[in-house]
């Protein structure tokens, strides 16, 4: 599932209330059948909510390995138990090669996989990710696609873990999975922008949505 919007809709607010970086002023936020507005972020995260962040925060002096730790942490204190989780989720992501390089060294794409490292780190029931392609290349957001698709898809240990991503572009397809072809991407494009709702989500209700081959 995306979330959508131009950029000040609301998309990062929305996840910094679910996750609870942001407390509303009203109304309720109810995962897994809990109330958790109230909680802090590291015990939302523990009833099996985990998020990305729009730019990346990774702990910039230490190694990609102690970042996920961190995260692996969560579940378990074992020193030896929360490597091996943190070298799986590093395996899974494509880092292994960078385990031992400082994260403020990484390029962004590299940045965006250790986000999602941490996080399956945690092994999350939903995992939030917010504005996934940021930043990133057209090479580097089909990269980021197929690891989002490969996260839900094909990991076995991962197969109850959700996917909400927000986005304020149509660069990815909305679909998990395989990498796209040129041809598929410029297909995706063209319906999302010819979407009424899309439109009417970016442009206001009182704006017509093109109709087909209208340029």
């Amino acid at each position: 599932m995306a979330l959508i919007g131009p950029n000040g809709a609301g998309k990062t607010t929305s996840f910094n209330l679910i996750t609870g970086f942001h407390r509303p002023d009203s109304g309720s936020v109810l995962a897994y059948g809990r109330e958790i507005v109230g909680l802090k972020p590291h015990d939302i995260c523990a009833h099996g909510l985990a998020r990305t962040f729009q730019v990346a925060k990774p702990f910039g002096a230490m190694t990609v390995l102690d970042n996920v730790m961190t995260g692996a942490f969560l579940r378990d204190r074992n020193a030896n138990v929360a490597r091996d989780k943190a070298r799986e989720a590093i395996d899974f992501v494509g880092l292994s090669a960078r385990e031992r390089t400082a994260a403020r060294d990484l390029t962004t794409i590299d940045q965006r996989r250790l986000e999602m490292a941490r996080a399956l780190a945690t092994q999350p029931r939903l995992l939030l990710l917010d504005e996934v392609m940021a930043g990133l290349n057209p090479s580097e957001i089909d990269q980021a696609v197929g690891l989002v698709g490969k996260t839900v898809d094909a990991r076995p240990d991962h197969r109850d873990c959700r996917t909400r991503d927000a986005r304020h572009h149509g660069g990815g397809p909305p679909h998990r999975g395989a990498r796209p072809r040129p041809e598929d991407r410029r297909r995706y494009a063209k319906e999302i922008v010819e979407n009424p709702e899309v439109v009417r989500a970016y442009l206001g209700s009182y704006v017509h949505p093109p109709t087909p081959g209208e340029s």
